[in-house]
């Protein structure tokens, strides 16, 4: 059922998401065809069918505000800021990557415009967040802290404790759900007890909602409310966003635990086309949405050429930022 268009849309507000999905996607497919390629240094984990959290979520943010990913972290690292190209360069272990092609896919970080970090370990990233919120609070500052995190980190102990810590001392943090299904290649509702993310924060009195993760409207207003209220010295938020990965947990996994009319009816869903249809109705010529889509590609062409020519990092590039405190021992270097 189609529903009512609200005329108070901001089409142009709403054209940017519509792009910056479009990058990603393209982005997640460049990377996917890098790692067929086997030009990919470690798996990665895509989020092709997840663009409109990652969109909605990250352009609300501000550059000064924290950000701390998953495993499946290239969309909000790109949506965050972040250089196209130092990512590919990060993923294919070249030089100029992102972190110097030591991070791989799944520790992608850029400080330069917040984002503190993806994280392959599930919920780590969650008491990260909640101690950079406090320190945000200890310092009297601005801006927020932000936390996106799969539906299967709420079953580790990190939920927990960084949801309480969050609570207890009123930290500006939100923290974000996606709620694609599945926890790696187990259904969510096959291991989770109870009503799930939100329904568990606010039983630690935390605001919480469960939003269509898929409708990028629903997305941005929510997320724009949130933020606001947090802002506002209101302590944490959670969001739950409802949405389907569409392909497996891994670029090299088929997904086969997946029937595939339930594949097929998710990306009836598919949150590009779904924001395509809306820009549509607000007066948006097909051609130009389209020209979105080729612009992507083309951007991630050139992306994915340059990376695939770039030089590997110099063999002295192993002994920088290492650590070397407590008891070094001389000559160990």
């Amino acid at each position: 059922m189609i529903q009512p268009l609200n005329q108070n849309i901001d089409k142009d507000w709403f054209l940017e998401h519509h792009i910056m999905m479009h990058r990603i996607r393209a982005f997640e497919e460049t990377a996917a065809r890098a790692n067929q390629d086997k030009l990919v240094l470690g798996a990665i984990h895509l989020s092709i069918g997840q663009e409109a959290i990652a969109s909605g979520v990250c352009k609300n943010l501000m550059k000064e505000d924290f950000l701390l990913s998953t495993h499946r972290g290239h969309g909000h690292t790109l949506a965050k800021g972040a250089d196209p190209e130092a990512m590919m360069l990060e993923l294919l272990g070249r030089r100029g990557g992102i972190c110097k092609g030591k991070g791989g896919s799944m520790h992608i970080a850029d400080a330069s415009v917040g984002m503190l970090g993806a994280n392959g370990v599930v919920a780590a990233n969650i008491n990260i967040a909640t101690g950079a919120a406090h320190a945000i609070k200890l310092k009297r500052e601005t801006n927020i802290s932000c936390c996106i995190f799969g539906d299967g980190a709420i079953n580790r102990g990190p939920f927990l404790e960084g949801l309480n810590w969050s609570g207890v001392f009123n930290l500006p943090v939100l923290f974000v759900c996606e709620n694609n299904g599945f926890a790696s290649t187990t259904r969510t509702d096959a291991m989770t007890s109870g009503e799930g993310a939100a329904a568990r924060a606010r039983s630690m009195g935390i605001t919480a909602i469960e939003v269509d993760g898929n409708d990028i409207v629903s997305v941005d207003e929510i997320t724009r409310e949130y933020i606001a209220n947090i802002r506002n010295g209101n302590g944490p938020h959670l969001i739950s966003f409802n949405t389907y990965r569409l392909h497996g947990h891994t670029a090299s996994d088929p997904a086969s635990y997946r029937p595939a009319a339930e594949v097929e009816a998710a990306w009836k869903e598919d949150p590009i086309e779904r924001c395509s249809e809306l820009l549509s109705r607000l007066g948006i010529s097909r051609e130009i949405l389209n020209e979105h889509r080729k612009i992507a590609l083309e951007e991630m062409e050139r992306v994915y050429k340059t990376a695939k020519e770039a030089p590997w990092p110099s063999d002295d590039n192993a002994f920088s930022d290492v650590q070397d405190l407590g008891d070094p021992r001389e000559g160990a270097f």
